[in-house]
This record gives structure tokens, sequence and C-alpha cells, in this order.
């Protein structure tokens, strides 16, 4: 397995990648970072660890909602519209209360 240097969000990573994977890898970089700078550029969140999960939220809803499909970038997120906006306003205001909870109890994520 080699490794790969990366950037997301302006920091440097050092990760493993399998033989082969080096463009898959790069692609799903890529597409993390445009989370969460879209997140952070909105400029409701400052916190990197919320920035985090708000990207990871946001992406794992594209994958569930579209199976394994590569899908578009969202557009840009914030804490109020971190999810798609199809969701009812009361499961959004419940998700993200869920979200501050978490966080609240838990600093540090990363």
């Amino acid at each position: 397995m080699k490794q790969m240097e990366v950037t997301i969000m302006g920091q440097s990573y050092l990760l493993g990648c399998p033989e082969g994977g080096a463009e898959t890898l790069g692609r799903a970089v890529a597409q993390v970072d445009r989370e969460m700078c879209a997140i952070r550029d909105a400029g409701k969140v400052k916190a990197r660890e919320r920035i985090a999960v708000l990207a990871a939220l946001n992406l794992a809803y594209q994958l569930a909602e579209h199976g394994n499909k590569p899908s578009a970038p969202a557009k840009a997120a914030t804490a109020s519209n971190a999810v798609p906006q199809d969701l009812p306003e009361n499961e959004l205001d419940a998700l993200m209360q869920r979200l501050d909870a978490a966080l609240a109890e838990d600093g540090q994520l990363l």
C-alpha cells in the first residue's frame, strides 16, 4: 500500500492508498474538501470539528439517497441547510439539535 499526501481545507494529511486507487482517493478527497470549504465559506460554522461532521452528514446523505453512484457536490452548506432541504422542517431541526447536543458533549471529534 502506498501513501498519498492530500490537503483538505488547507491541512495536509498522509493517507494510505491501495495500488491503483490514487485516482479514486483523489476524487474522494476533492469531494470532502469541496464540502468542508463550502460549509466554512458560508460563515455560519467556524469549528473544524463541526464542519467535518456536517460535511460527513452531507456526503452520507448523498450516498444513501443515490446508492454508490457519484454525485455532484452539494450546494454551499450551512448549519441551517447541512442536509438536503427536501427533509421536512421538523426532521431537519431535530437532526441539527441532535448534532449540536453530540458535539457539546464531545467538543473534539478529530
